[in-house]
């Protein structure tokens, strides 16, 4: 059922397939928007409640109009249908989502599956010279240059061209608006790499092999950091892990989410 979430200053688009059990709530990159998890969901289990939501700008939500953070926007998502304890499943921005709410609400996380996952409070993941090139190329409002640089930097599994990864491409192209409308409003959550040693939860990290080498090592490092934390190695993945291999990912998210029941 599809419905919008009340957040502080706007509200978000969601979809909750419904049924009992345990829920997995999916977050996704700031590469793409929910429809990233498409393939994915079409591997799992029908019998599972899987809660699905559009960042503020993405997709079917509204762009932003007042300061937001990514952690109390989930967190809303929680509080919205009434979830006490739920496994979070977060790709890249909505991986460093989960694992904040993770360590601010340890009672509400039965388990992590983490997916080429960002971190707050780790340096060496932003690239000044990305950035500035972004920027250069938004102020010239050359914005299918920004996906083709995008695409060359995160979806090199792709062969890094919307000529040859016209998915990875469009779905690129469709969050620009949201980057533009976000920027000076998303505030940052609080640091959490040095906090990672608290998780105490069933955790799945996934790096994908082909990914930009500054997210390849901050994701070893983060589950070194994750006591318990199985590290997977997707070796045909950069960062859009969910076109890449969904069947892999959906099968580590059925084994997480066993492990999460058990525990």
């Amino acid at each position: 059922m599809e419905t919008m979430v009340p957040v502080d200053g706007g509200e978000l688009w969601a979809d909750d397939t419904g049924g009992e059990g345990l829920p997995l709530v999916l977050a996704h990159p700031g590469v793409g928007d929910s429809t990233i998890w498409d393939p994915v969901v079409a591997g799992l289990d029908g019998g599972l409640r899987l809660i699905r939501f559009d960042a503020r700008g993405y997709g079917r939500s509204p762009a932003p109009t007042v300061p937001f953070s990514a952690a109390a926007d989930l967190t809303a998502v929680l509080d919205h249908f009434e979830l006490s304890r739920a496994v979070l499943v977060g790709s890249s921005m909505g991986g460093a989502a989960s694992l904040s709410v993770a360590l601010a609400a340890p009672g509400r996380v039965a388990g992590l599956a983490l997916f080429v996952p960002g971190v707050t409070g780790y340096e060496g993941l932003d690239d000044p010279e990305l950035l500035q090139q972004v920027e250069r190329l938004a102020k010239a409002g050359d914005l299918e240059s920004i996906v083709r640089h995008g695409l060359g930097e995160w979806g090199r599994a792709g062969g890094g061209t919307p000529e040859t990864d016209p998915v990875a491409a469009a779905q690129l192209r469709g969050v620009l608006p949201a980057w533009f409308a976000s920027a000076g409003l998303q505030q940052p959550d609080p640091p959490a790499f040095d906090r990672l040693g608290e998780i105490a939860v069933p955790t799945v990290l996934a790096l994908g092999e082909l990914d930009r080498p500054s997210v390849v090592e901050c994701n070893e490092r983060m589950a070194a950091r994750i006591p318990g934390c199985r590290l997977v190695r997707l070796t045909g993945s950069d960062h859009y892990p969910t076109l890449r291999e969904p069947a892999a990912v959906a099968g580590l998210m059925t084994e997480l989410y066993g492990a999460a029941l058990a525990g």
